[in-house]
């Protein structure tokens, strides 16, 4: 996913009721864009929930979940990552994604 996938996943998360939003990340997801949707979320939404399946997206996604906590220090936002498990249905295949929250502490 590159950094305009990234982008316009923003937008549309942004467009859509705040209980139905998320951010997907794939194993070629720039970290630094994805930091940058997450801390817009949090900071339009006051929280942001971030998808990954697979062990490369997941490590995208916690990367870019680090580097979205230093993106929201200036504003005064002490935000923390909460983890989880969510069953998603792809092609009519039941998969496990790893969910994590970003919300302020």
């Amino acid at each position: 996913m590159e950094g305009t996938d990234v982008e316009a996943q923003f937008k549309e998360a942004t467009s859509v009721t705040a209980a139905a939003t998320f951010l997907k990340v794939s194993a070629s997801s720039r970290p630094s864009a994805v930091a940058g949707a997450i801390a817009g979320v949090v900071r339009e939404r006051g929280r942001a929930e971030v998808q990954a399946i697979g062990a490369g997206a997941v490590n995208q996604a916690v990367k870019a979940v680090a580097i979205a906590i230093r993106y929201l220090e200036p504003n005064g936002l002490n935000v923390i990552c909460i983890p989880s498990f969510t069953d998603v249905s792809i092609n009519d295949e039941e998969r496990t994604a790893l969910k994590l929250t970003v919300e302020p502490r």
